[in-house]
């Protein structure tokens, strides 16, 4: 399990290993990280599937050598229209990858 890099209160920078924000005093919240491995034919419908669950903080996109693609900050779920240019990217992605390992971060409650 991991700390957020930043604290969710005042935005202050957090150490992995701060329990509590320096700034203002919030507990520092933990990460939990998942890893989907999809076809690129469904990359696009799991990560709609996934923005809507909410709970997530980001999505990172990899190639099958674990290279990164595509990261995706967890406020873009929140707007609809924002999200139309990630789509476009993770398209180009789709036509380019074969297979892609999605690995997701949410906030542990």
């Amino acid at each position: 399990m991991e700390k957020l890099p930043y604290c969710p209160k005042c935005g202050a920078k957090l150490k992995e290993e701060d329990k509590f924000c320096y700034a203002c005093g919030a507990p520092a919240p933990k990460i939990v990280k998942e890893e989907f491995s999809v076809s690129a034919d469904n990359l696009i419908e799991k990560i709609k599937e996934l923005l809507h669950e909410g709970n997530i903080t980001r999505i990172i996109v990899k190639d099958e050598k674990g290279k990164i693609l595509l990261e995706i900050p967890a406020t873009v779920g929140v707007i609809g229209a924002v999200i139309a240019p990630w789509l476009a990217a993770l398209g180009v992605i789709a036509a380019l990858a074969t297979n892609c390992k999605i690995v997701v971060e949410r906030k542990e409650e």
